[in-house]
């Protein structure tokens, strides 16, 4: 299967070939042996909401045209799409709700083990919720600001007090549609409930209201998520670390987190380093203990401990066929079952650690914030006991490995722009205005099979910063990005167009900014804000000369965040299609009328260059609408072939 494969990354080149040899199935194998996939489903045309089906509307005209209740295509695309922004907004809100938790733990018990690592941070959070911070001691107001977040899951009356960050004409805008979140739970649930058998069918009301649940997400949850992490483990500043399964080593226990609930990893990389746990490691026989990170886990405890990045989501069982993990310990989300098969082909101890994910026959070690420290270190001893166990014979570790800056947020881009005592975006804002930059781009979201492994992205990437496109970037593409080298300060020189190396060499930042893991989208809402705030550039999210795309999107958290982009006005960009093309009213809605309504759309397009130059386009027609100056480096360079990792 390998060798049918085209990989931009060496490493997981390597592994693939090994998997053949050995005859291990990997996630391209499961891929490969389900084409063709199902066309019905591939077109959103195949329902499942009762008994009376499943369903299945023929696209060609010569079958059924309406479902047994009579449901036509439009009703029953829109019913799907509207349950995957559920889904997705349940997932990274559940993550927000449990930060929520852990923090009114630590507010409220003077032995938890964790601490509040960023007062200042906390206070702007309270400030923000309208919360008095003058003459309170620090856990009086986390107490008061974690509760008042988890209100936000459970408001019965208004609207959620977070939308205070967003821009006072988008909220005008979600107002004006009724789309403006009460609570995230009750916009959840009532998406269940409209796309139950019998309840909405208007395809553009269904929609509305998926809009609505997913601006609960973005605006919402993950924006809890995010920034009470910041609160309870420290914002990220930038730091210098590495990427790709190379970071793995030969002598030293070797614990891979994954998953995205920073509460477990986070204390993991703490405890990992206590003096007792490193000798207990020597004393069988190994040299230290080596954390990394796969996945959005991975950006997490990146960006605040400096911890390398394995790899991303496709790279998780790659990671276990080193021979070399000797724990996997998983939490939540993108965590593939397949890792039970390849971990039992292997020494390594997968082990599950969330109520909300088990795996039969797998170590479960359940993972309580109460006593954080104390199952930290049962997870670490049981990797360290495994450690002899390893089989030299089966080990592989590639060479591969790639310098990155990280950790950048909403608050260090400000310090990074105008120094500690004059913080502002200003600096950006007027390299946009005068045609430095054309814009800004941000590129997240998963790795997927359906396509040559990273392609999507690094080519993606590649074009817009030649064009002088500053990108910010979170989750798996972040990953694939600091593989390729292109979170490297030096990579501008290399990779970016004039305008841009200018503004990189002036202020000592890459040209593709790491802004944290998949929850932490958020952030590139907020620093939207801060632009949008700092003048010059029309007075909303959708004046910005901007765009957003997710070249290898996968789950349903993706489309969520697809759809509160889109809601806040950014034009977004995706590879292959939602599925509902089987529908071309509701095709004709989302890439098209529903600009009329929020001011963003969305786009489709397999080939990432070409979808690269659509948000070019896009980025061009905002400038010329904002009267900005020609472009100060206009020339055209050819498109950028993937050149694979240096």
């Amino acid at each position: 299967m390998a060798n049918d494969l085209k990989f931009a990354d060496p490493a997981s080149r390597e592994m693939a070939l090994k998997a053949k040899q050995e005859n291990i199935d990997t996630v391209w194998d499961r891929y490969k042996s389900m084409q063709p996939q199902c066309g019905f489903g591939s077109l959103g045309l195949c329902c499942t909401n009762c008994s009376m089906g499943p369903c299945r509307i023929d696209p060609f005209g010569e079958g059924p045209d309406k479902g047994i209740c009579g449901a036509s295509a439009d009703t029953i695309a829109a019913r799907n799409i509207a349950r995957m922004i559920a889904g997705g907004a349940a997932a990274h809100s559940d993550h927000g709700r449990d930060v929520a938790h852990t923090l009114l733990l630590a507010a409220g018990d003077k032995n938890c083990d964790y601490k509040i690592k960023d007062e200042s941070k906390l206070k702007r959070v309270a400030t923000n919720y309208n919360i008095a911070v003058e003459n309170r001691s620090t856990k009086d107001i986390a107490r008061d600001v974690a509760k008042k977040a988890l209100e936000e899951f459970g408001k019965y009356e208004g609207t959620i007090d977070i939308l205070s960050y967003a821009p006072p004409n988008r909220r005008k805008v979600w107002d004006a549609l009724g789309i403006t979140p009460r609570s995230i739970d009750r916009e959840i649930v009532e998406t269940m409930h409209r796309t139950h058998m019998g309840v909405d069918v208007d395809y553009k009301n269904i929609i509305r209201h998926g809009m609505r649940t997913a601006i609960a997400d973005g605006w919402g949850g993950s924006l809890v998520a995010t920034e009470l992490s910041d609160v309870l483990f420290g914002s990220p500043t930038p730091l210098r670390a590495e990427a790709n399964l190379g970071v793995l080593k030969k002598d030293w226990v070797n614990v891979v987190v994954h998953g995205h609930e920073p509460t477990l990893s986070d204390i993991i990389a703490v405890v990992s380093q206590a003096p007792d746990m490193i000798a207990l490691a020597k004393e069988k026989g190994a040299a230290g203990i080596n954390v990394a990170g796969i996945c959005c886990t991975a950006n997490e405890i990146l960006m605040r401990h400096g911890i390398p990045l394995a790899g991303s989501f496709l790279q998780q069982e790659l990671a276990i066929m080193t021979g070399a993990v000797d724990a996997m310990v998983v939490d939540v989300q993108c965590i593939m079952p397949g890792l039970d098969k390849i971990s039992g082909c292997f020494h390594t101890r997968l082990i599950t650690t969330s109520p909300k994910c088990k795996m039969p026959g797998v170590t479960h070690m359940e993972f309580k914030e109460e006593a954080a420290t104390s199952i930290a270190r049962q997870i670490l001893t049981e990797a360290i006991d495994n450690f002899p166990n390893r089989q030299p014979s089966k080990t592989h570790i590639p060479e591969h490995r790639e310098d990155l800056v990280a950790g950048f947020s909403t608050e260090s881009i400000f310090r990074f722009l105008g120094g500690t005592y004059r913080s502002t975006y200003r600096p950006l804002n007027d390299a946009i205005i005068s045609g430095r930059l054309r814009g800004a781009a941000g590129v997240i979201g998963c790795s997927n099979p359906n396509i040559d492994y990273e392609k999507g992205h690094i080519q993606m990437v590649k074009e817009l910063i030649k064009n002088d496109v500053l990108v910010v970037t979170t989750g798996c593409n972040a990953i694939s990005c600091a593989k390729h080298g292109l979170l490297k300060p030096e990579s501008a020189f290399e990779y970016a167009g004039k305008g841009l190396q200018e503004v990189c060499a002036a202020v000592g930042i890459p040209p593709v900014i790491h802004l944290g893991s998949c929850v932490d989208n958020s952030r590139i809402l907020t620093t939207l804000t801060a632009v949008l705030a700092e003048g010059g550039l029309g007075d909303d999210l959708c004046h910005l000369p901007v765009a957003g795309a997710a070249p290898e999107w996968m789950s349903e958290k993706a489309v969520s965040i697809g759809f509160y982009f889109v809601a806040s006005g950014v034009y977004t960009v995706i590879g292959h299609p939602l599925p509902m093309m089987g529908s071309p009213n509701l095709k004709a809605y989302l890439t098209d009328e529903i600009e009329f309504e929020v001011g963003g759309k969305w786009a489709f397009q397999p080939d990432p260059v070409k979808a690269a130059h659509m948000m070019l386009a896009h980025i061009d027609k905002k400038r010329a609408a904002l009267k900005l100056k020609p472009m100060m480096y206009p020339q055209s360079v050819p498109p950028m072939e993937i050149q694979g990792s240096k």
